[in-house]
């Protein structure tokens, strides 16, 4: 459980508010099956007081993020949604003030790293995948199988390392031959020779390893060397 704290926000906290403007006030899209692999949205439910009756009412935010970026730019946005009207949208890193304290959304090139509810206080919590995303459908997986679920987390984590390990010395030889690195500190030869075949497996499978990473928000820079 993280410690709560009033810290204020950090400078790149403020700039990626700064960075949210209003929404069209269009409604929230329905999620459908083809859009598992290129859609991702997470929902959370807040408090919004009481009704005269004295029945508590909830409002629900929704973050709708299009994994290949908008039609018009390809530029990838998070959408922000309040009981099914969207309300705000922001390129990532994105930070939305909300009912007790901000959403904030982020992404690595292999998928979303972080979608968290950050209250005033400084707790936070992951929002809570769509049941149909393929990031709802992860969360089930472990909510049904743990010990599965734990043992391809650990499998997808180690194949990303071998992927940094073969890949670091592979770029770290193409950066010696530059004939000015080289005058300087000299060529480096990659101890790694794979076949064609050998690297294509190798690349599918830290393919598959970086999106099961994502689709638990585990994304980190590691990924994306690996890639």
């Amino acid at each position: 459980m993280p410690t709560p704290s009033n810290r204020a926000p950090s400078w790149r906290a403020r700039l990626a508010e700064r960075r949210a403007k209003p929404g069209d006030g269009r409604p929230l899209p329905p999620y459908r099956w083809w859009h598992t692999l290129t859609r991702s949205l997470f929902l959370l439910d807040r408090p919004a007081g009481v009704s005269p009756a004295g029945i508590p009412v909830m409002t629900t935010y929704a973050v709708d993020v299009r994994q290949l970026g908008d039609r018009d730019d390809g530029e990838v946005r998070a959408r922000l949604y309040r009981d099914g009207v969207q309300t705000a949208v922001s390129r990532l890193p994105a930070r939305f003030a909300v009912l007790g304290g901000h959403i904030e959304v982020a992404a690595r090139t292999t998928g979303l790293r972080r979608c968290h509810f950050v209250t005033d206080a400084g707790d936070e919590r992951q929002l809570d995948p769509h049941p149909r995303s393929a990031e709802g459908l992860r969360a089930r997986l472990h909510h049904r199988h743990p010990s599965l679920s734990r043992a391809i987390g650990t499998l997808a984590t180690l194949i990303v390392l071998v992927g940094v390990c073969i890949a670091v010395p592979q770029l770290v030889e193409t950066l010696t031959q530059i004939p000015q690195v080289a005058d300087t500190v000299g060529t480096f030869t990659s101890p790694f020779r794979l076949s064609t075949a050998g690297n294509v497996a190798v690349t599918l499978a830290v393919v598959l390893a970086t999106t099961e990473r994502a689709l638990r928000l585990r994304s980190s820079w590691l990924d994306d060397l690996a890639g």
